[in-house]
Parts: structure tokens; C-alpha cells; sequence
């Protein structure tokens, strides 16, 4: 049998299977054959085994010539039999010889297949480790590749992320700074009014009991001039009025005391009766003289209140044993306010500046808008460079006024102050403007966008940044101070025109410091609130 052969002198698998499938199926079909032959020779075995009839009786029952027929019968199956037997050996024979043949030579062939296959298999084998190989290799290259390429994305995210972190904790610092700012401001208004209010009860209660003394006194006087002055006829109030000299009033609405119940009803007191030698007295149980003199020191004292109410005003209370400063206090901050005064202008000047150009810009991103939306506003960041840049100057200005206060007040040597700390100090004045407007342009629901803009800008014209330019003047003022004081110490000044708070009462009782460190309150230098006018010197 041939087969036809593939590559590198292989035989093609599939005629070979074909060819044994073949074989196997002839081997088969001769296995049957000679089972059947088989059975056929049993069965002939078995009949000629156990016959029906014996060939006596058959004989006897059929004649000699039966027999013979018979014998020729049998001998002819015998003969029949044998030679089927000898045909199914020699078949039989020749089938396990050809079977013997074809199995030894598919086992022939299926060696020289499996030992090519081998052969094959080993050389793809062999083939495919060394593909492998340099996929592995290729692979290690460009993974470490990717891995470089990955690390240094991964760095620039980082180092990204590092800065947007940055910028968050500076805004979020920013914002607390002016929150702290804005808190400091509520405490100083707080403790001003709370200042305010106590002394206000107290020249009222003071007013109020020097009145009452007042009109017992002057009740008791008129009483006994009443009781004294000779006998004359009793003068109409209309009488009493032309002679006094009071301003016109309005009348006072007085509240019958019948209508009040007995125990809150005043206990008047009662004149002694004088006799006019007819038994009548001049001055009765009701007294109708005392209720002339009532009502005329009822009136003297309200036109004394309404004189008081509009033009007088209710001191300050006085802080409850401030340290006292040198004698020449007032001149040391009338000093420091001289230096500070032109800085401060100019940097007042340029504040409102910008404020009229952010509020420009705002109107002309708010024109037509009536929903306040805050995508309509400008950038917060942009709007705070606006005042950061327009003030900055003339904070290094400030500062460089504080150098010159502290060379001329203690000697100190010349310095530079620290810029980032300017920067900090404008940064700090430009968000608490910016969030303070933009706050009241969000919260404000009235009007359309420009006229809230307007409305928000109006605020800030006036006092209210000047107030913010001061304390932003006076810490970069000391800012410079605290640069030229560097190795000396420093002594902390409360304002002797202002009660100062706890925390500058606290800081100026510390005594002197190392220019640089936090006095008690936690700050190096003033201003501690808003509107704090402290100040610190080098000794």
C-alpha cells in the first residue's frame, strides 16, 4: 500500500487511518465468516449427533437401497463436513496470517507515523519555545516600557494633584483668613455695642436717679417756699408759665392717676395745713398747689431729656483697668498714624479704584440678567488679583514706613520686609472684598442683576473699605517693624484712645517679647480684631 507523503517525508495521516479502518473492517468481515461456518459445522455435528432415526430402522424401514442411499449420504456430508472444516481452517488460517501481516505492518507504519510525529512535534516544539522566547523577550521590553510610561504619568498626576492640593488648602486658607477676619469684626462690633449699650443703662440709670433726687429736692424747696412766702393770692398756672423760662414744648399726655389702681397710685406727701386766722388752711389734704409745681418740673424735665436726646451722646465705658501706656503714648501713635497716613491714602485710593472697575466688569457680565445665576459672575480668582495687584504696592510702601518708624523710634537697623507676607496681607483684603460682594449679589433676590451689582457697590464705597484699608495698612505697617526689630525685642502698645479688648489687654500686660514671636494672644503684632489700633514698638 502507498501512501502519499506531506512535508519533511511524512505520510498523509488521513489515507493511512482510511487504509487500517479497511483492514479492520475485512478482518471483520472474516471473523464473521468463520463464526458462521462455525455454527454451520455445530449445527451439521449436533444433527449428526442426535439423528431421529437410526440408520437400522431407517434401513429396515426403507430397504437396502434407502441404505445404501443413506450411507452415500452420510459419507457424503462427512466428506463435505471435512472438507468445509478443512476450508474454514485453511481460511481461518490464511486470515490470521493476513491479519498478522496487515496488523504487523499498520504497526510498522503506525511506528514510523509516531516517531515522525515525534520527530515533528519536537521540531514545533522546539520551534515554539524559541517563539516564545522572543515574545517574552519582546513582551518584557515593551512592558517595561509601558511601566516606565505609566510611572511617569503617574508622577506628573501626582505632582498635578500635589498642586491642585496646593491651590485647594491656599484657597481654603484664604478663606478662613477672611472668616477669621469677618469673626474678629463681629466681636469687635459686638463688644463696642455690648460697651455701648452698658454705658447708655448706666447714664440712663444715672440720669434717672438724678432726676428723681432732683424732683424730691425740688418738691421739698417749692414746698417749703410755699409754706414761708407771705399770704398772697394764688398765682394760675398760666402766671406761673410767662414767668418761667422754658422753651416751647409739645404737651405731654398725662395719665389720670384714677385710673390706676390704688398701689400703684404715688403717695404724694402731704403739706402741713397753715391757718389764716379764720381756721381754713392755705394748703389742703390734696394738695392743689403741689400738682401746679408737678406739672412744672414734669415739663422742665422733659425738655431737659429732649435737649439731652439730640444733642448729647453716651460715652463709651471705659475697660476695666487697661495697662497704661508711657507717658508719651499719644505721641508714639500719633507718630506712627503720621508715617502710616500717606500709605494708607494711597492705598485707599487705589482699593476704590479697583472696586469702581470690578463693578464695571460686573455689570457689563450682569447686563440683562434677572435670575442670579453664578455662572454669571466673573472668576473669583481674577476678581480677587483685581485688588490684590491694586493694593500691593502700596502695602510695600506701609511696611517700608514701619522699617523707618522703628529706625527713628528705637535705632533699629534697616530691614526688608517679608513679601510673601505682603502678599499674604493683600490676598487677605482682597477675599474678604470679593466674598463679602459676591455674597451680597447671591443672597440679595430683589431687582435684576445690575441693580443688585449696584446695590452691593454702594456699600463699599464708603467707610466700610476704608475701614478694611486701615487694617490692612496697620498690619503691614508692622509687618515692616517686626523686619527691622529682627534681634531685638518688641513691647506691645494698646491704642490709649480706645478701650482695647481682652486679647490686646492680655498681649500689652505680656511685657516685652522677641520681635517675631506670638505674644499671648497667639499673633506676633496687631491688628488683632478689626479696627484694632495696637501697636508694637522696639525697646
Amino acid at each position: 500500500m502507498n501512501f502519499a507523503t506531506l512535508r519533511k517525508g511524512g505520510l498523509d495521516p488521513n489515507e493511512v487511518r482510511v487504509h487500517l479502518e479497511m483492514v479492520a473492517r475485512e478482518m471483520g468481515h472474516l471473523e464473521s465468516r468463520i463464526r458462521e461456518l462455525q455454527d454451520q459445522l455445530g449445527e451439521a455435528q449436533r444433527r449428526a449427533a442426535n439423528p431421529t432415526l437410526d440408520e437400522a430402522t431407517l434401513a429396515g424401514a426403507l430397504g437396502a437401497q434407502s441404505a445404501a442411499i443413506l450411507r452415500s449420504a452420510h459419507e457424503e456430508a462427512g466428506r463435505v463436513t471435512s472438507e468445509a472444516q478443512e476450508r474454514s481452517a485453511q481460511v481461518f488460517t490464511e486470515s490470521q496470517q493476513r491479519a498478522a501481516a496487515h496488523l504487523i505492518e499498520a504497526q510498522e507504519r503506525a511506528t514510523a507515523l509516531i516517531t515522525e510525529a515525534e520527530s515533528t512535534a519536537t521540531q514545533i516544539d522546539h520551534d515554539a519555545r524559541l517563539a516564545a522566547e522572543r515574545l517574552v523577550e519582546s513582551a518584557k521590553v515593551n512592558g517595561e516600557a509601558l511601566v516606565e510610561h505609566a510611572r511617569e504619568q503617574g508622577r506628573a498626576i501626582v505632582e498635578q494633584s500635589h498642586e491642585a492640593r496646593k491651590v485647594v488648602l491656599n484657597d481654603l486658607a484664604v478663606k478662613r483668613k477672611a472668616l477669621h477676619m469677618q469673626i474678629e469684626q463681629l466681636r469687635a462690633a459686638r463688644d463696642t455695642l455690648g460697651s455701648f449699650v452698658s454705658s447708655l443703662l448706666d447714664q440712663v440709670e444715672g440720669v434717672l436717679s438724678g432726676i428723681n433726687n432732683s424732683d424730691e429736692a425740688a418738691r421739698s424747696a417749692a414746698l417749703d417756699v410755699l409754706r414761708l412766702r407771705p399770704m398772697t393770692a394764688e398765682p394760675t398756672e398760666e402766671e406761673l408759665l410767662a414767668g418761667t423760662p422754658l422753651r416751647a414744648v409739645p404737651d405731654v399726655k398725662v395719665r389720670e392717676v384714677a385710673d390706676e389702681p390704688d398701689e400703684a397710685k404715688p403717695k404724694a406727701r402731704k403739706a402741713p395745713k397753715e391757718s389764716d386766722g379764720t381756721g381754713e388752711s392755705v394748703l389742703d389734704d390734696d394738695a392743689s398747689g403741689t400738682d401746679v409745681v408737678n406739672e412744672i418740673f414734669a415739663r422742665l424735665r422733659k425738655a431737659s431729656l429732649e435737649e439731652r436726646g439730640a444733642t448729647a451722646q453716651a460715652p463709651r465705658k471705659a475697660a476695666a483697668a487697661p495697662m497704661k501706656a508711657p507717658s508719651a503714648a499719644g505721641e508714639l501713635f500719633t507718630r506712627r498714624d503720621q508715617a502710616l497716613d500717606q500709605s494708607l491714602a494711597i492705598l485707599t485710593r487705589k482699593v476704590k479704584r479697583a472696586l469702581q472697575d470690578d463693578q464695571n466688569v460686573m455689570l457689563e457680565r450682569l447686563r440683562d440678567v434677572r435670575a442670579m445665576i453664578t455662572t454669571e459672575l466673573e472668576d473669583e480668582h481674577d476678581q480677587r488679583s483685581r485688588y490684590a495687584d491694586a493694593s500691593i504696592d502700596a502695602l510695600v510702601d506701609a511696611a517700608a514706613a514701619g522699617v523707618q518708624f522703628a529706625a527713628d523710634e528705637a535705632g533699629a537697623a534697616a530691614g526688608v520686609a517679608n513679601r510673601a507676607a505682603l502678599k499674604d496681607c493683600a490676598a487677605d483684603l482682597a477675599v474678604t472684598i470679593v466674598l463679602a460682594l459676591r455674597k451680597r449679589i447671591l443672597a440679595d433676590g430683589s431687582g435684576d442683576g445690575p441693580e443688585r451689582a449696584n446695590a452691593a457697590y454702594k456699600e463699599w464705597r464708603g467707610a466700610r473699605v476704608e475701614r478694611l484699608c486701615t487694617d490692612a495698612a496697620r498690619r503691614a505697617f508692622h509687618i515692616g517693624v517686626l523686619a527691622a526689630s529682627q534681634g531685638r525685642s518688641v513691647r506691645f502698645y494698646a491704642a490709649p484712645n480706645d478701650a482695647p479688648c481682652d486679647a490686646c489687654a492680655l498681649d500689652a500686660a505680656s511685657g516685652e517679647r522677641p520681635a517675631g514671636q506670638n505674644f499671648p494672644s497667639g499673633s506676633a503684632f496687631p491688628p488683632l480684631h478689626a479696627g484694632c489700633a495696637c501697636a508694637v514698638v522696639p525697646v
